[in-house]
C-alpha cells in the first residue's frame, strides 16, 4: 500500500453505530492538534452523513491543482475534503461496493494534501465497504474508536475494534463520548448513559483509554454553528477534554511506532474441541486452558455487568463439557474465542489468558 506524498500518519476515527459524536470528536480532535502546533487534516469520507463541512462551517469548495487535482479547503489552520462538497444536498446516497471503493480511491489519490503530520480520516458507522477500501489503499497509523457509555454501544463498537484487527490496523485508543451531564447553571453531573464503560473495557482489552467528553451543550451549539468548541470556547470544560484526547492519541501514536515487535502472542492452537485448549506462544511456551474455566472467566457484556463489574453469568448454565470450538487473534492483544454452546463474544486479552493458565480451577 502506498503512503499518501507529504502524510506523515493517517488515523481513522471509527464507530460500531451512529449517534455517537464520532465527526464531532473529528473535528475538535483536528483542531486541539493544530492547535499544538502540528499540520493536520480531515478527510471526511461518511459518504452516508457528510457533517464534516456543517461542523467545522466549510461552505467553499475545493479548488482545482492543476493535472486533474484539487486542493482542500482550510478551517482553523485544518485541511479539509469531504464527500459533502461534491453530493447534491438533501440527496440520498445509495451505492454499491464498487462506487464506495471508488469514492475512497479518488479522494486518496486526487486530493494535494501538502505537508501533514496527521490526517484525521472520519469514517461512516460500521464495518463496512468504505473501512475495507480505507485499510486495503494506504498504510493507517491506527484507528481511535468512539463509543458512549452504555452497553449498547460498547457491544457494537467491539465489531470495529475486531474489524480493524482483522485488516492489520492497530487500535490507538478509545474515547468515551457523552461519558456524563454536566450542567451549566448549577454544576451538577448526572451520567444519562451510564458512565466508564469505555474505560473498563478498553482496560480489560489492554487498549489505550484517551480520555472521555461530557453532555455539554456548547458541544452541539458550535458544532451546529459551525465553529467548534475547541477554537470558539478553548478553557471550556470540553475543549481541556479534546486537548486531553489529543495529547493522548499523540502518545500512543508514539507507543506503537516504537512497539516492541518481539512481543509475546500465540503463534499456534492445539485441537478444537478438546478436553483443554493448548496454546503455543511466540516465546515458545506452551500453556493449556480449562474451556469451562475461560467460558466461566468471559468478559463480554454479557456474562459480566458494565457498570458493576460484577459478573452475571451463572456457573450452573455452563455444561461441563462445553468446549472451544474456535480461537481467532485480535491483533496482538487479545483473542476471540467461540465455544461449543454459541458463545462468542467475548474478547480474552493475552495477560488474561498467560494468567489464567496457572490460576486455580473452580
Amino acid at each position: 500500500m502506498p503512503p499518501l506524498p507529504g502524510v506523515k500518519s493517517i488515523v481513522a476515527v471509527a464507530s460500531g453505530k451512529g449517534g455517537v459524536g464520532k465527526s464531532t470528536l473529528t473535528a475538535n480532535l483536528a483542531l486541539a492538534l493544530a492547535a499544538s502546533g502540528l499540520k493536520v487534516g480531515v478527510l471526511d469520507a461518511d459518504v452516508y452523513g457528510p457533517s464534516i463541512p456543517t461542523i467545522l462551517g466549510a461552505t467553499e469548495r475545493p479548488t482545482p491543482a492543476g493535472e486533474g487535482r484539487i486542493k482542500p479547503v482550510e478551517r482553523y489552520g485544518v485541511k479539509v475534503i469531504s464527500t459533502g462538497f461534491f453530493l447534491p444536498p438533501n440527496d440520498a446516497v445509495i451505492w454499491r461496493g464498487p462506487m464506495l471503493h471508488k469514492m475512497v480511491q479518488d479522494l486518496l489519490s486526487v486530493v494535494e494534501w501538502g505537508a501533514l503530520d496527521v490526517l484525521l480520516v472520519d469514517l461512516p458507522p460500521g464495518t463496512g465497504d468504505v473501512q475495507l477500501s480505507l485499510c486495503q489503499s494506504v498504510p493507517l497509523s491506527g484507528a481511535v474508536i468512539v463509543s458512549t457509555p452504555q452497553d449498547v454501544a460498547w457491544n457494537v463498537a467491539q465489531k470495529a475494534i475486531v474489524m480493524f484487527d482483522k485488516l492489520n490496523t492497530p487500535v490507538l485508543g478509545v474515547v468515551e463520548n457523552m461519558s456524563h451531564y454536566e450542567c451549566a447553571h448549577c454544576g451538577g453531573r448526572e451520567e444519562i448513559f451510564g458512565s466508564g464503560g469505555a474505560r473498563r473495557a478498553a482496560a480489560r482489552l489492554g487498549i489505550p483509554f484517551l480520555g472521555e467528553v461530557p453532555l455539554l451543550t456548547a458541544v452541539r451549539r458550535t458544532a451546529d454553528a459551525g465553529d467548534p468548541v475547541v477554537h470558539s470556547d478553548p478553557d471550556g470544560a470540553a475543549a481541556r477534554a479534546f486537548r486531553a484526547i489529543a495529547d493522548g492519541l499523540l502518545g500512543a501514536m508514539g507507543a506503537e511506532a516504537a512497539r516492541d515487535k518481539t512481543k509475546i502472542v500465540p503463534v499456534k492452537f492445539g485441537a478444537f474441541g478438546e478436553k483443554d485448549l493448548q496454546i503455543v506462544w511466540s516465546d515458545a511456551a506452551v500453556t493449556s486452558h480449562d474451556p469451562r474455566e475461560l467460558r466461566l472467566a468471559c468478559p463480554c457484556a454479557g456474562c459480566v455487568n458494565e457498570a458493576t463489574g460484577e459478573r452475571t453469568l451463572d456457573p450452573a448454565s455452563v455444561r461441563s463439557d462445553v468446549r472451544v470450538a474456535a480461537a481467532g487473534a485480535v491483533g496482538r492483544y487479545a483473542l476471540a474465542l467461540a465455544f461449543s454452546d454459541g458463545h462468542n463474544t467475548g474478547l480474552y486479552s493475552l495477560g488474561l489468558l498467560r494468567a489464567a493458565a496457572a490460576a486455580p480451577k473452580r
